[in-house]
């Protein structure tokens, strides 16, 4: 059994590499049938991305996960013309918003700006508008300073953001904070560019239970 799903997974991941042409909402069918949480940290791992390795991890997969593929598809649409600031990013059945940390801090703070207020203001008009979303949020810095301040800011940092989106109606049980410190860079942490690059936030956007059950409603 553990080997078929394994086939299944490394299956998934070789038909991704292979079919460009191939729009997100399709690959999140794909990655979806082929196994689900499996995929997901494979495919996180490989790629150095816990975001969307989380994604596809809770992806539902099939008609199902295609048609809440679609729906993300026209959320990140949305996001990504009204909070020019951010860079989204569109996988399988969800999406994943990052925001550098200069965005939204100043350095070696943890107390959101004006202009961050104001990003975060526009983002949340789009969250608003789709509900039914469920969002996690994540902490992340470079590789300076000892691991325990680095993890301490992080988690600090997704906590003001988490705390202040309440502010403006977003429902607490929508929302998730992870902070993880210096342990998860996406960049090279041996430049300048690859530090600011690595203090970030993101929020990753993925169906919640009620978006799911009117998918499987639809899709049967």
């Amino acid at each position: 059994m553990k080997t078929f799903k394994l086939l299944m997974v490394f299956s998934a991941v070789a038909i991704l590499a292979s079919c460009a042409s191939m729009n997100k909402t399709q690959k999140g069918a794909v990655i979806g049938t082929a196994g689900g949480g499996a995929a997901g940290a494979v495919i996180g791992r490989a790629s150095g991305n816990t975001a969307l390795g989380a994604i596809i991890g809770a992806a539902v997969g099939g008609a199902t996960g295609a048609i809440i593929g679609r729906q993300m598809d026209k959320q990140a649409e949305e996001i990504a013309k009204n909070v020019p600031d951010a860079k989204v990013i569109r996988v399988g059945e969800g999406i994943v918003v990052e925001f550098s940390s200069s965005v939204l801090f100043g350095f070696d703070k943890s107390n959101l700006s004006n202009d961050a207020k104001t990003n975060l203001d526009k983002l949340v008009k789009v969250l608003n508008a789709y509900p039914d979303t469920d969002i996690e949020i994540q902490g992340h810095t470079d590789s300076k300073g000892s691991m325990a301040y680095n993890q301490n800011l992080s988690e600090q940092r997704a906590y003001a953001v988490s705390g202040y989106l309440i502010t403006k109606n977003i429902s607490a049980n929508r929302l998730t904070i992870v902070g993880f410190g210096e342990t998860l860079p996406k960049y090279l942490n041996d430049t300048e560019a690859g530090r600011s690059q690595n203090r970030r936030v993101e929020f990753l956007i993925t169906a919640n239970e009620k978006m799911r059950a009117e998918a499987e409603k639809e899709a049967s």
